[in-house]
């Protein structure tokens, strides 16, 4: 698949969206998943997951992590990953330097995982950005493809940039933009939809 084309979000087949990212449409009503952008980690008929990455908490201070939170790229909070497991903490990195496999797990797109048990001055030299996720958004086997069938998300290519845009709550507008045609349209669509 080129890296510009959209997966193909057919009921007749799963087609898998790791590596992607999902855009809630507007009418989607779950107010959990509002205008969310999904950068997809996992997906397979186990069920699928990933993280929410254009919502910026005000959460600036994590117990046992402050060495960490020097490190974070603007805005430099932590992120709400989703409803799931909101006491769990996935930190994703985009590396500057080659590094080696200790303190990272390789994921697509060049991004890799971060364990944040390592003390950062180990691996710090290794990196470009870094955001930290509380929680993660999560769907049980086949829930997630019905939901693409019922065109609840559209699924878009993964921009290098994305994950960690300096200006995340526009990141919803700016994907739906450049996906063009009818999908661009969407980006125009009011806060409330009754409101049109």
């Amino acid at each position: 698949m080129r890296h510009n084309e959209a997966v193909d979000s057919s009921p007749s087949a799963t087609t898998s969206t790791k590596g992607h990212v999902l855009v809630a449409v507007p009418l989607l009503d779950e107010p959990t998943f509002h205008r969310t952008v999904i950068y997809m980690l996992h997906h397979n008929e186990d069920g699928a997951f990933g993280l929410v990455i254009n919502k910026p908490t005000t959460e600036t201070h994590v117990r046992g992590l402050d060495p960490w939170m020097h490190h974070l790229s603007e805005p430099q909070v932590v992120f709400d990953g989703g409803p799931v497991s909101d006491d769990t903490l996935i930190a994703l990195a985009a590396l500057a330097l080659p590094a080696g496999d200790e303190g990272f797990t390789r994921l697509d797109n060049g991004i890799s995982t971060v364990d944040l048990s390592t003390l950062p001055d180990e691996l710090a030299e290794s990196l470009q950005h870094l955001r930290v996720f509380r929680g993660y958004s999560g769907w049980s086997p086949g829930q997630l493809d019905d939901e693409l069938s019922e065109g609840a998300w559209l699924v878009l290519p993964y921009t290098e940039g994305d994950l960690f845009s300096h200006a995340p709550t526009d990141l919803w507008r700016r994907v739906l933009r450049r996906a063009g045609g009818p999908k661009a349209l969407l980006a125009e669509a009011p806060e409330q939809l009754e409101w049109n």
